[in-house]
């Protein structure tokens, strides 16, 4: 692909949050991906304050915005899927019959293996290009530069065309399903521990034990910094615990597709969900203090719970 292909090929994202705003940044910091289409379902909310807020990050991103999926993905030759789990099966499947034909569709949501496969099914059918992308890190600060892992018969053409927008991707060789085993495997463990340091952190402070309990811990792991990582594990849920509790549930599904029970993940579904409900803004409350968050989550629990 010649500098004015990669400048001028189209490409569309189904999602407009976080990390598709996150990666256009990037590229259009690079001067890449100038014709760039989305559709996110909040355009068509029934709450009229929701979709001025999406038609106004379209607006601020400069990208075209589109009230119909097959708007968004007309002429696109790569499409990115950047929605919720608990959306990604949905969103491939009314993308699938507008896809132009031969175009590689990214599905970089955060789902189990089998739920990929039959979303690439639904794709490939209709003449798509199916690719299995998982997100391995926080896209900030990083942005398009986050790592990511591709599966599946078209990853050689899919890393062509990520390196051509200068992401920074590598193959996770195999079948659709093994990057994201990779991703959902690990998050048994990241997502885990934000649902545990959670438990620990609140119920330490309603004991009014929790600073000898953290440096308890600092001692038996010593580096760890517990009090820095509770803040900023409060921090994550109270954020994006509702899209992490998505995650998490097909974190189970993974792990019971392995002939494993997966209690841990829905054990982490559990409070991600709880704590993610609430909708606080941890920044706002003081997110580098865990005992401030802590208390703002306290204080919003159901009574019920105290």
């Amino acid at each position: 692909m010649t500098e004015q292909d990669r400048r001028t090929a189209k490409v569309a994202f189904i999602g407009f949050g976080e990390a598709a705003s996150a990666f256009l940044s990037g590229w259009r910091a690079a001067g890449l991906a100038e014709a760039v289409a989305a559709f996110d379902v909040k355009t068509g909310s029934a709450d009229e304050a929701v979709r001025a807020r999406k038609w106004a990050d379209y607006t601020a991103a400069g990208v075209a915005g589109a009230e119909r999926v097959e708007d968004a993905l007309a002429g696109a030759a790569l499409v990115f899927s950047l929605v919720t789990a608990d959306q990604a099966q949905t969103a491939a499947r009314s993308a699938a019959a507008h896809l132009a034909p031969g175009a590689l569709f990214f599905d970089g949501n955060s789902c189990a293996p089998g739920t990929k496969r039959e979303s690439a099914r639904a794709v490939e059918a209709a003449g798509g290009r199916y690719v299995d992308l998982a997100v391995m890190a926080p896209v900030h600060p990083k942005l398009h530069k986050t790592p990511l892992l591709v599966s599946g018969p078209h990853a050689a053409d899919a890393l062509a065309a990520l390196a051509d927008l200068e992401m920074s991707a590598k193959e996770a060789p195999g079948a659709v399903g093994t990057a994201s085993s990779i991703k959902m495997i690990r998050s048994v463990m990241m997502k885990g521990l934000e649902a545990l340091f959670l438990e620990c952190v609140l119920a330490g402070r309603r004991a009014g034990v929790d600073a000898v309990v953290l440096d308890s811990l600092d001692v038996t792991y010593p580096g760890f910094g517990f009090k820095e990582r509770a803040a900023y594990m409060q921090e994550r849920v109270m954020t994006h615990g509702i899209r992490r509790a998505a995650e998490m549930r097909e974190v189970a599904r993974t792990v019971d597709e392995l002939g494993l029970s997966g209690g841990m993940a829905r054990a982490a579904v559990e409070w991600q969900q709880r704590v993610g409900d609430l909708k606080l803004d941890a920044r706002a409350i003081g997110a580098d203090d865990y005992r401030i968050l802590a208390d703002a989550i306290l204080a919003r629990l159901d009574p019920s719970e105290r």
